[in-house]
């Protein structure tokens, strides 16, 4: 929708007023150091390094560990798994779910790993060294995102809404929650998580963008523009972006998506 803009202007001595067309309120809202009126940071992602990535996985949870592990979650029934190994190689570990589950987000918490399903009503909590199942727990909500906040020591989960909730990492039994908003309006659709500090990263299913939030507030501090990483062709074979995990100690990230060719390390730079 366009949006009309007064213009004010000195014009021999004389303020001249006008009425111009411009962009839509977002856009007008951006300032030039890439940092919205209201707010919101606005960012894009900027390769640095291009790394392969299996194309039949379908992406549910990224996560990099300070010791440097890769962990990665894919779902569809009949196809799900979680897999952990270096960057720089192929995964040391490997272990597949059995039908009928559907797999999502995953979370490392100290010498466990906690996998959630989709809508099958469980979490599966396992040994983060081996990925052996270690116990199954009760999980009421819809399975998406999940990240583990170390210094609350709680879980931040996803499903689907514009709600991130709290949880037990011992028992996933809920603690609190949050609403997620941006200009004041509910974010809907969160999916794949990364927790940093106070910091949730959210990808926007079935979108390009990423959202940096605020959890103490819900509010939405940045949002990065993902978009234009896979060629068209790639692109055409593949899903959504999905799958976002944090490189300790470097300020930049990894990202993928469900059947993705390749995965990106990338920074977030203003745009």
């Amino acid at each position: 929708m366009a949006v009309p803009v007064v213009v004010v202007a000195l014009v021999g001595g004389m303020l001249v007023t006008s009425c111009e067309t411009g962009g839509s309120a977002g856009e007008l809202g951006r300032g030039t150091d890439g940092r919205a009126a209201a707010g919101i940071e606005q960012l894009r992602a900027e390769v640095v390094e291009t790394l392969p990535h299996d194309p039949t996985a379908f992406t549910q949870g990224l996560e990099m560990t300070d010791g440097g592990v890769l962990y990665e979650s894919t779902g569809v029934v009949g196809q799900s798994s979680v897999q952990a190994g270096p960057l720089d190689g192929f995964p040391a570990v490997r272990t597949e779910l059995a039908e009928p589950l559907f797999g999502e987000g995953i979370t490392v918490v100290g010498a466990t790993l906690w996998q959630l399903t989709w809508k099958n009503g469980l979490a599966v909590e396992r040994d983060a060294r081996t990925l052996t199942e270690l116990r199954r727990v009760p999980y009421r909500d819809e399975g998406w995102g999940l990240c583990h906040q170390r210094l609350r020591d709680r879980l931040v989960t996803s499903d689907g809404s514009s709600r991130l909730t709290f949880r037990d990492p011992r028992t996933l039994v809920r603690t609190g929650e949050v609403t997620v908003t941006a200009h004041g309006q509910p974010v809907s659709r969160l999916n794949e998580l990364d927790c940093i500090g106070d910091v949730v990263y959210a990808n926007v299913w079935p979108s390009d963008r990423i959202m940096r939030i605020d959890t103490n507030t819900g509010a939405v501090t940045g949002e990065v523009d993902a978009t234009g990483l896979l060629t068209s062709q790639e692109a055409a074979r593949a899903d959504v972006l999905n799958g976002i995990a944090a490189i300790p100690g470097t300020g930049q990230f990894l990202i993928t998506g469900k059947w993705w060719p390749k995965m990106f390390r990338v920074a977030f730079v203003p745009r």
